[in-house]
């Protein structure tokens, strides 16, 4: 008896039974639907998680606070930047000073205060930094501003006008400014305090460039970009380090030294992990997206292979129902089995028939299981996050997947679905080939 005839044979008498059949095939694709959707739900969290990170931030990013030298806080200094632009595998070094004092920027009647940060434009043109208009600065009096400073300004005649931000806290979209900012002048004015009496120096800047949108809609960057020259000339007025302001009572407090942010850049995420042990060996103080990527993964896979646990104990809750099955299958096939012995069919092949038919359900309630898992997949992802954000007025990030399924996924529920199937009808096959043909011939067992 060659493979297509056991496989004739299968199908003839699974017609016989079709509601028997039916029923144990729904049962066992109501066991693979539910392994996929639970266990889709920890790769969907998973893979959205995982995007958030890699959004919000470079993969291929160190962020390198510093130093600990002797129990100590040592921040990084020049000497530092170039021993780790010669680090193998390291890109680029961006390193910036936050100005200690908030100031007033002026562009034509419209004015405003944000952050100010002196960039190494070289090291950060090396990271990839990019702009949304213009270009990087190329004089020592341009600069670039952030893709949202222009929300930060006000008109001079409207700053007294009540209700001019909306509930966000932001400017209301008629009140800021609205012209073109790419080659516009824009005054600076920095403050220091001389003698009890407040002092104001202003600095003619050119805007040159605008950075690129932020990776998550709700980021927003205010910061303008200024070079090394202009904070000198800062610090030259203030005559102290950062810009900043002196106090009565801060008298003999130590001047901030090195670099206030500095990140070091791969050249691709496999060299991240190398770098950032050799940084840590040497006592720096880093962290990286792929280290929180690396924990995160861990965690994931753990809850993966619980919830792939879980489902499958419905597998089994449904392989009783094959058992039995199979077990009426042999019971009714009595005969058939019979007249194959006495035609000489090895039990080997008798065992094959049957191993061949639970294994054929399993396959059928893996395929209706998988289809079905699909569809409850999508409509999970499609109303899911609706009905959250409505009942926690929470804004879910674009693109937010709960159910996810990968091919990995779907490759594990059918191995898991076909052992199980093909584990149930073992015993009832290897009972088919022990039937005595003499009792099989008159029907009975």
């Amino acid at each position: 008896m060659n493979m297509k005839d056991r496989w004739r044979f299968v199908r003839r008498n699974m017609k016989r039974s079709k509601s028997r059949i039916f029923m144990t095939v729904l049962a066992t694709a109501m066991g693979v639907t539910f392994l996929i959707v639970l266990a889709s739900v920890g790769f969907g969290l998973h893979k959205s998680l995982a995007k958030d990170i890699l959004e919000s931030r470079s993969v291929t990013q160190l962020q390198i606070g510093g130093m600990e030298v002797d129990g100590k806080y040592q921040p990084i200094t020049d000497k530092e930047i170039e021993e780790l632009e010669k680090k193998d595998g390291m890109k680029a070094v961006t390193r910036r000073i936050n100005l200690q004092q908030t100031p007033l920027f002026q562009l034509d009647q419209y004015e405003g205060s944000v952050q100010t940060v002196m960039a190494h434009f070289p090291s950060e043109i090396d990271a990839g930094l990019e702009l949304s208009e213009g270009r990087l600065p190329e004089k020592e009096n341009e600069i670039i501003v952030g893709h949202d400073f222009v929300k930060t300004l006000v008109s001079s005649e409207q700053q007294e006008t009540e209700d001019i931000y909306g509930e966000d806290g932001m400017l209301k979209k008629e009140f800021q400014y609205d012209g073109e900012v790419i080659g516009k002048e824009l005054k600076m004015t920095v403050m220091q305090t001389v003698d009890g009496e407040q002092k104001e120096h202003t600095i003619p800047l050119i805007i040159t460039g605008i950075t690129e949108k932020p990776a998550r809609d709700w980021m927003m960057d205010q910061t303008v970009f200024i070079s090394d020259s202009i904070l000198k000339e800062v610090e030259a007025f203030t005559k102290t380090a950062r810009g900043m302001i002196t106090q009565p009572d801060m008298q003999g407090i130590e001047e901030p030294k090195g670099y206030d942010e500095v990140r070091g850049y791969a050249h691709n995420m496999e060299e991240v992990s190398d770098i950032s042990e050799q940084l840590k060996d040497q006592g720096y103080l880093v962290y990286s997206a792929a280290d929180e990527l690396k924990s995160m993964d861990v965690v994931f896979t753990i809850a993966k292979a619980g919830l792939i646990f879980i489902g499958t104990i419905a597998i089994i809750i449904a392989s009783i129902g094959i058992y039995n099955t199979m077990t009426m299958a042999v019971t009714e096939r009595t005969p058939d089995i019979g007249i194959m012995k006495a035609l000489g069919a090895h039990p080997k092949k008798i065992k094959q028939i049957f191993l061949l038919e639970s294994g054929y359900i399993g396959i059928l309630g893996a395929v209706v299981g998988i289809a079905v898992a699909y569809l409850i997949s999508f409509l999970v992802n499609l109303f899911l996050p609706v009905i959250v954000e409505n009942a926690f007025d929470e804004q879910l990030p674009e693109g937010f997947q709960f159910s996810a399924i990968p091919w990995s996924l779907i490759a594990i529920s059918v191995a898991i679905c076909l052992l199980v199937t093909i584990v149930s009808g073992l015993k009832p096959a290897k009972r088919a080939t022990k039937i005595d043909v003499l009792k099989a011939m008159r029907r009975e067992i």
